[in-house]
């Protein structure tokens, strides 16, 4: 059906980047974004409560939005409950995952620093993209959850501590062989929002990746063939407070978003 939107589930706002590579290829296709603001933040639960909870909402949102497609925006509820609600879903569903393998290919030290939340690093998901795809690389990993906080509030147009970034960026940097990082993948779709703030912190030498481009590209792809209605408005839900969603109106304005509502 030509009205049916895309769904992009995340766990905050951190998926607008993935909103916004999706725009750059089809502007006018109708999209529900939803943020779980109330389940913030999802890195320090349990995998337990990440897959109970993304597997619980996302099948509420289906059945209401009748999505033709949905995409967990979330690197930490990509790795815990991606096949779990492929199970629940009879709809295509696109996870998010680290950019391991392209970082390998970029990475000519050897050496790529990995920033995700608490929760994504610690996963087995992890471990197999690090076995598979840079088994003859040095992968260095850290959870910070405050770079969450701090791109949603940057978003918000908020000040960011600086220190929040320096700590990230030193808590790679001082572990055995962080000198020699060339790379550094953005494991949380929250962390791109900071990408001027990291790229100056880690200085000209390190590249820094994440997956918003690939993500968009598979998206389009499972749609290829399929009509869009473009008079279907897209709208942006949130679980959380509806006054601190609507303060972000500019931005899902941006990209083609006017109606903002509490799930």
């Amino acid at each position: 059906m030509s009205t049916a939107p895309i769904l992009i589930f995340d766990s905050g706002v951190g998926g607008l980047t993935v909103l916004t590579e999706l725009r750059k290829i089809l502007p006018d296709a109708p999209v529900i974004f939803a943020a779980d603001q109330a389940g913030l933040p999802y890195g320090a639960k349990s995998e337990a409560e990440i897959a109970a909870r993304v597997a619980g909402l996302l099948g509420r949102m289906s059945e209401r939005y009748r999505p033709r497609l949905a995409c967990i925006a979330c690197n930490t509820a990509s790795t815990i409950a991606l096949e779990m609600v492929r199970e629940v879903l009879e709809i295509p569903i696109v996870g998010t995952v680290p950019a391991i393998k392209p970082a390998a290919a970029m990475t000519k030290s050897g050496v790529i620093g990995l920033l995700g939340t608490e929760a994504t690093i610690r996963q087995g998901y992890v471990d197999r993209l690090e076995a598979k795809f840079a088994q003859d690389k040095t992968l260095l990993r850290h959870g910070a959850p405050g770079l969450v906080r701090a791109a949603e509030a940057k978003l918000r147009g908020e000040a960011i501590d600086p220190d929040v970034i320096a700590s990230a960026v030193s808590a790679l940097r001082s572990q055995a062989g962080g000198e020699r990082i060339d790379t550094v993948v953005l494991a949380c779709t929250h962390f791109p929002l900071l990408a001027d703030e990291l790229g100056a912190a880690f200085g000209p030498d390190v590249a820094l990746i994440d997956g918003a481009q690939g993500i968009a590209r598979r998206i389009v792809a499972l749609c290829e063939g399929q009509q869009f209605d473009s008079q279907t408005p897209s709208m942006a839900v949130t679980t959380g407070p509806p006054e601190q969603f609507r303060s972000l109106a500019p931005l899902f304005a941006a990209n083609n978003i006017d109606h903002l509502d509490q799930f």
